[in-house]
C-alpha cells in the first residue's frame, strides 16, 4: 500500500503525458527459488525521464534491477521496452531491444583495456568502433582507452561501466547503487554526466540508490521499495525529503 495521499499509478510525470512510457513494468513478481522477493511491482518511465529507487540494503533494488535484466527470473507480470514485450526474453536480447545496465560494484573485466571494455558493449550493435561521442562524454577515458580497467580508480570505473553500457545505443539505462564506494566530489559530477547523457541522447534511466541528496539532483521522480513492494513514490518537485529520509534509515 502507498503512504502517499495519491495511488502510484496516478502519479503522472508531466513528460508522460500523451507519451508511451519508454520502460513498463506491470504486476512484477520475481523470486529466488520458492522465495518471492517482488510482490506487484508497478512502474512506467516515460521517454526522457529519471528515475530513482531508492531503499535499505536487502528491500528489492537489486533484485528488481535484475529481474529487468532476465538475471533473475520474472515469476509473473510483464516487462516492455518502447511497446516491445522482453519479459520472457534473455539478458542479451533485452539488450538488443534497447535495455543495458551497469551493475552494482561496476563488474568492469579488470585485465581488458580501457577500450577493449568499451568494445564488448558494441556486440548487440554490428559496430566494431567506439563511437567517438562516448570518448567525447568521457575524455579521461580517451586518455587511458590503453590502459587495464583494474588500474582504473573507482570513480573511472564507473565511467568505464557506463560508457560500456552506452554502447549498446540504449533506449533505457540502468544503473545499481552507482554512487557506491565513490567520493563525494565524483558522486556530483557523475549526476551531470547522466543529465547529460539523457538530454544529450534521449534516454530514459532507472537508478537504484540509497543517497538521497544524490537521487534529488538527478532524478524527476522519486520511489522507495520496501519489502519488494512500491511504498512511496513522488515528484521531485512535491518530495518530502524528511518521509523519505525515513524510510532510508534502519
Amino acid at each position: 500500500m502507498l503512504q502517499t495521499a495519491t495511488a502510484s499509478s496516478s502519479i503522472v510525470p508531466p513528460v508522460m503525458t500523451g507519451a508511451r512510457p519508454m520502460l513498463a513494468i506491470s504486476d512484477l513478481h520475481a523470486a529466488y527459488g520458492q522465495s518471492e522477493v517482488l510482490h506487484g511491482i508497478d512502474i512506467n518511465v516515460a521517454p526522457g525521464e529519471i528515475v530513482a529507487v531508492m531503499g535499505r540494503n536487502g528491500m528489492g533494488k537489486s533484485t528488481l534491477m535484475k529481474t529487468l535484466m532476465g538475471i533473475v527470473p520474472t515469476k509473473s507480470g510483464t516487462i516492455t521496452v518502447d511497446g516491445t514485450d522482453v519479459t520472457t526474453l534473455k539478458s542479451h536480447a533485452r539488450v538488443a531491444k534497447g535495455l543495458a545496465y551497469v551493475p552494482q560494484g561496476r563488474m568492469i573485466f579488470s585485465t581488458m583495456t580501457v577500450q577493449e571494455n568499451i568494445e564488448t558493449g558494441l556486440t548487440v550493435t554490428g559496430s566494431r568502433k567506439v563511437p567517438q561521442d562516448l570518448y567525447t562524454m568521457f575524455p579521461v577515458l580517451l586518455e587511458m582507452k590503453g590502459r587495464r580497467g583494474g588500474n582504473l580508480s573507482g570513480g573511472q570505473q564507473q565511467q568505464l561501466a557506463i560508457a560500456r553500457a552506452l554502447a549498446s545505443n540504449p533506449k533505457v539505462l540502468l544503473l545499481d547503487e552507482p554512487t557506491e564506494g565513490i567520493q563525494p566530489s565524483i558522486i556530483r559530477e557523475m549526476g551531470r554526466t547522466l543529465k547529460k547523457i539523457r538530454d544529450e541522447r534521449g534516454l530514459s534511466i532507472v537508478v537504484s540508490e540509497q543517497v538521497l541528496s544524490f537521487a534529488m539532483d538527478v532524478a524527476d521522480r522519486v520511489l522507495v521499495i520496501e519489502n519488494g513492494s512500491i511504498v512511496h513514490e513522488s515528484l521531485r518537485a512535491d518530495i518530502d525529503e524528511a518521509q523519505v529520509a525515513r524510510f532510508l534509515s534502519v
